[in-house]
């Protein structure tokens, strides 16, 4: 057992560190278990000596950030506090620095977990990034918010954002006159992204003069897309064909992300993955690199990981089953 008696430089630092009614101190100590007792400026840590070494650090990292002009915030706290328990204190400084774009609202945008640092890192240096995981990971939204920093400052021309829209019927080589009515709703989620990056007029005024375009992955076709950082979304429901078509398209100094999420396929079911195959074909390939993302990288409510997390050890289970099935019959 081990004590140490943590002190802030004072007490107003101290009160935005622990939050309101010491919530932040509580978020802590839920990942790192200790005797925990705060009194103004001191707080003090009784318990097992790596987990009180863990949650000093943790305490002095969060003053760092804020001496650093960081608001601290409950996803900071969370963030900080899982890494350095994890015994990865070194990346926290890095992963809070790195902004990646701010919104009209002002809020900075920076990775808040370490696949999501490692997905941004990867995109920037690799011509074509995978992005490989399960919904509420911000594959999207940092895919988006990197596209509207290279925008800004010129190292682009245009942002291209598709996505397959297999609900609205899309086949490659058809295109039904009203395609783009009935796939805008299925394109909201990157409009949604580029409104928060640019602004409802700007993200207009941008499409009006074809400097942002948002459009089914069908109207790729035939296409050179140069100049662009083109983002690909929900590519589990490409076909391999339209995988095939979609990266071939790729011109010079353009950059591609391919987000996809493996157990949310809507395709036929004797119909394969694009991104499934693309997974396999492409991996050792120079210039593409494949990210993925796990339960640990969900970013919206708690709950929601361990719903991811819950459904990964049914599937995982269920195939086992089918493989044990399959054997039995051909023995």
């Amino acid at each position: 057992m081990s004590e140490r008696i943590f002190t802030f430089p004072n007490y107003d630092l101290a009160a935005s560190i622990l939050g309101q009614q010491d919530r932040h101190l509580k978020m802590i100590n839920e990942v790192i278990p200790a005797a925990v007792v705060s009194r103004g400026d001191i707080v003090t840590i009784n318990g097992d000596e790596t987990n009180v070494t863990n949650f000093e650090r943790t305490l002095a990292e969060l003053v760092f950030l804020h001496q650093q002009g960081s608001t601290i915030t409950e996803a900071q706290v969370k963030i900080a506090a899982k890494l350095i328990a994890g015994g990865k204190s070194d990346i926290v400084h890095t992963m809070f620095e790195d902004t990646l774009s701010v919104t009209m609202r002002g809020k900075t945008i920076t990775p808040k977990t370490e696949g999501q640092k490692f997905y941004v890192d990867s995109i920037r240096k690799n011509t074509i990034t995978f992005g490989i995981g399960p919904a509420g990971t911000g594959k999207t939204f940092l895919a988006v918010a990197l596209a509207a920093f290279y925008l800004k400052n010129r190292n682009v021309d245009k942002i291209i954002l598709t996505r397959p829209a297999v609900e609205a019927g899309e086949r490659l080589g058809y295109l039904p006159g009203d395609l783009q009515e009935k796939v805008d709703p299925y394109l909201r989620p990157l409009y949604d992204a580029l409104n928060e990056m640019f602004g409802l007029e700007q993200v207009q005024r941008f499409m009006e003069r074809g400097t942002i375009e948002v459009a089914p992955l069908a109207y790729m076709r035939g296409r050179t897309l140069e100049n662009a950082f083109v983002i690909l979304d929900e590519a589990q429901n490409t076909t391999p064909e339209q995988m095939k078509m979609f990266l071939t398209r790729l011109g010079n100094n353009s950059k591609m992300v391919v987000n996809g999420d493996k157990t949310q396929i809507d395709l036929p079911s004797r119909v394969s993955s694009g991104l499934g195959e693309a997974e396999k074909v492409l991996r050792s390939v120079l210039g593409i690199k494949m990210v993925y993302f796990s339960d640990q990288d969900v970013v919206r409510h708690d709950l929601v990981g361990r719903i991811v997390k819950a459904y990964e050890v049914y599937n995982e289970k269920q195939k086992k089953a089918n493989e044990e099935a399959k054997s039995n019959e051909t023995a």
